[in-house]
């Protein structure tokens, strides 16, 4: 497929649901279809940018649904089935290398963050916090500080720490939370 045609729909797929279902009613071959720079389909830049309304259109389409998929949708009965036919998917990573754990942090779900763990996953759980405090989920948020997070303020693409993105959207509860185990603002 043109590329360029497919940077378009992938791009948005990172949060414009309007463009996206309006490109795949034009170009249904753009489903699945592989953003070569990136090695991205759609549903992956959904599912690493905490998408749901996005993913789940995508998924109605016929769109595949991995772990990191299901564990950002919540999904911990999919998650579940999919660790137990395979064990190593605890440490699946996804678009752009981002490990499963991210993904289930942007549920904002610890039972799935506990089912990884339970398999042995778990990994990055630093860059995980990112995502917990996207999610605006203090419970998830709590769940990395009381699993094994030993810098709270590692820094994301932005070099912002969890504590500035948490006050910048007005998660007060959580920033309280990051600042009492060392949180700073960057």
């Amino acid at each position: 497929m043109d590329q360029e045609l497919v940077a378009q729909f992938v791009g948005n797929a990172h949060g414009n649901l309007d463009v996206v279902k309006q490109m795949l009613r034009e170009h249904p071959a753009l489903l699945n279809a592989v953003w070569e720079q990136f090695n991205e389909t759609a549903i992956q830049a959904a599912t690493q940018t905490g998408q749901r309304d996005i993913a789940e259109f995508l998924i109605s389409q016929g769109a595949p649904v991995d772990i990191c998929t299901a564990a950002m949708l919540g999904d911990v009965k999919r998650v579940d089935a999919l660790l137990q036919q395979d064990p190593s998917l605890a440490h699946a990573k996804g678009s752009h290398d981002y490990p499963v754990l991210y993904h289930a942090c942007l549920s904002g779900n610890p039972d799935i963050a506990e089912l990884l763990q339970s398999y042995g996953g778990g990994e990055g759980k630093e860059f995980a916090m990112h995502a917990a405090v996207q999610s605006g989920s203090a419970e998830m948020v709590n769940w990395l500080l009381a699993n094994g997070v030993q810098d709270v303020n590692y820094p994301n693409y932005e070099n912002k720490t969890p504590l500035t993105v948490a006050l910048e959207k007005g998660y007060f509860d959580i920033a309280d939370m990051l600042q009492s185990e060392g949180g700073v603002e960057m």
